[in-house]
């Protein structure tokens, strides 16, 4: 877990160490100031000498503003290394989660990521700010004041061998209970975040089936949840206090009882037993603090297990058998005897020795139930799964050969669930090709016939579309997530039932562009319509995982019975709708 913590706090390093030397030294100055103040007593004012007692009373305020400094370079240290190691971690957390594979999301779960993100970084930033300054500041006051006790009373200081054993069975218990819970209150973050999330991403739908009600009931269960769990665990930090301060006090009475008989008898001056008064509190209060901080560094030590989880967990693409140098030189593809699942332990095949061949150029549908494993097939070309067993090849390679990012750059994927992201249209447009010109852009949209309702947009391109893109309908926002995709200029262009939500006149526009402007492109589209394909060069019909049949429209009417029996269906409906 160090291990994988320790690169992102070693650019601040500097900053540590001089943020723990200034902490020592400000505790030091801070144990000596009693000192010069039991001369004051026991030499100036038993004298009456006023010039000893100004002398004294000079070095304790120059000996207090060095104090000073020192805490204020301290604070000042465990800012910047606290706020940079923060800063560090969470680069370092996203990069890796910009790597994993869509397995590896689905393992962790995205409220999940962002909690480790976010909450859990914090508390890791805090604890270094924190354990900076208390961490060797209690030690260093704890062990420096226990010495300076007992060199002024030995005897007295037995006091400490039944104060100090309580102590640390008091911490060391409320440790080993608590570590537990706070692991438990990361993990009931995690679930709250999860229906923020889930309301948020889905709001349309939860407003048009009037769910609100259900949705709060969730929320209020899951936040009932965290509030008990969160009593529970700050409910024994909030214990220790009045423990530690029962036995702080009880020491201090004994010290008081025992030391008033000393002074009394003229075996302890007046002054040294003030001077160990002051030195007794700094115990205990160095103790105090060195409990709250296991307390923090235990909730720390479960966030950073939990963010470790995620730096350590290995992106399962990669571009390990990658070739240097590997390019795709067309849009070829080929699935030998190719099998998927998206658990190695789970029974149930999603594709099964599916094995086919497609030349670069030409224009595929895919047709089949939900469930049958169209998407998945298709997701295997651009890795964005890997499959379990066979070979995909793309350009005549096996697609692992090629870099994920030279892969993906020549396969163009236009999933279902169609993403434009807050900016003006052209920022989404431009992800394409961000070094495309305006005439490229209007040719991309005038493809994907985004062209007509972008023409009537008072500012065009440079529209703002809101958060998710809700500023434009559906049918619109899958045209602008096709002319994106068109804007690539890839080798294999996949479109996952991406025209769903336009009309059919307007889809049979986007396929004649599509043969015209792309001419040399692979075009890989899954329909549920079977009008969106029947010009397809050829077309698979897909059942329970395997490509059961495939041919051209009138191969398949002539021959396959699934898809003879789907377009049939379908022209009925259009006769019952005409």
């Amino acid at each position: 877990m160090i291990k994988k913590l320790w690169p992102q706090a070693r650019p601040y390093a500097p900053w540590i160490l001089a943020g723990i030397l200034c902490s020592a030294a400000e505790a030091v100055f801070e144990l000596l100031i009693p000192l010069v103040m039991s001369d004051i007593v026991d030499i100036g004012i038993a004298n009456g000498d006023q010039t000893y007692i100004l002398q004294k009373g000079g070095l304790m305020v120059v000996m207090a503003l060095v104090s000073l400094c020192f805490g204020l370079g301290s604070a000042a240290c465990s800012s910047v290394a606290g706020q940079g190691f923060g800063a560090n971690l969470r680069r370092a957390e996203y990069d890796h989660i910009q790597e994993f594979a869509f397995s590896n999301i689905e393992k962790f779960s995205t409220a999940s990521l962002v909690t480790r993100l976010t909450s859990d970084v914090n508390s890791m930033q805090l604890s270094l700010m924190m354990g900076m300054r208390l961490l060797v500041r209690a030690p260093v006051m704890l062990v420096s004041a226990l010495i300076l006790s007992v060199s002024i009373s030995y005897q007295l200081s037995n006091v400490f061998l039944v104060a100090l054993p309580l102590l640390v069975v008091l911490v060391g218990s409320l440790l080993i209970k608590v570590g537990p819970m706070f692991r438990s209150l990361q993990e009931k973050t995690d679930a709250l975040n999860l229906v923020v999330q889930e309301n948020l991403t889905g709001i349309r739908v939860v407003k048009s089936f009037v769910r609100e009600d259900h949705e709060r009931e969730k929320f209020a269960r899951r936040n009932l949840d965290l509030k008990h769990t969160s009593e529970r665990a700050f409910g024994m930090v909030v214990i220790n206090m009045p423990i530690m301060m029962l036995i702080i006090y009880g020491t201090i009475i004994a010290v008081m009882w025992f030391g008033g008989k000393m002074v009394f008898a003229g075996t302890l001056d007046t002054g040294k037993l003030m001077t160990y008064f002051t030195y007794i509190t700094q115990i205990m209060v160095s103790l105090m603090m060195v409990s709250m901080v296991f307390m923090m560094l235990t909730r720390s030590v479960a966030c950073a297990r939990r963010i470790a989880e995620v730096l350590e967990e290995h992106p399962s693409i990669d571009n390990e058998k990658a070739q240097e140098g590997a390019r795709v030189q067309d849009g070829t593809i080929e699935f030998q005897h190719v099998s998927f699942k998206y658990d190695p332990e789970s029974p149930e095949w999603i594709l099964r020795d599916v094995d086919l061949q497609i030349p670069s150029g030409a224009t595929v549908g895919i047709l089949g139930g939900t469930g049958s494993g169209k998407s998945t097939l298709v997701s295997l070309i651009p890795r964005l799964y890997e499959a379990t067993e066979g070979t995909v090849l793309v350009g005549g390679r096996p697609v692992d050969s090629y870099t994920m990012e030279h892969l993906r750059d020549a396969v163009s994927v236009v999933l279902q669930k169609n993403t434009l992201f807050s900016g003006t249209i052209r920022e989404n447009l431009l992800w394409g090709d961000p070094n495309a010109t305006e005439e490229q852009l209007w040719a991309a949209c005038r493809a994907a016939c985004a062209d007509e309702f972008l023409e009537r947009m008072p500012d065009g391109l440079d529209t703002d579309l809101g958060q998710g893109g809700v500023n434009v309908s559906g049918g619109q926002k899958q045209r602008l997530c096709i002319a994106r995709a068109i804007l690539k200029q890839p080798k294999v262009l996949i479109l996952d039932d991406s025209t769903s939500a336009v009309d059919t006149a307007t889809d049979a526009k986007i396929r004649s562009a599509f043969a015209n402007e792309l001419k040399h492109t692979t075009k890989i589209i899954i329909a549920q319509r079977v009008t969106s394909i029947c010009q397809a060069d050829r077309i698979l019909v897909m059942d329970a995982g395997r490509v059961v049949d495939q041919g051209t429209h009138e191969e398949l009417m002539a021959r396959c019975e699934i898809y003879r029996d789907v377009y049939q269906s379908q022209q009925e409906g259009v006769s019952i709708g005409g």
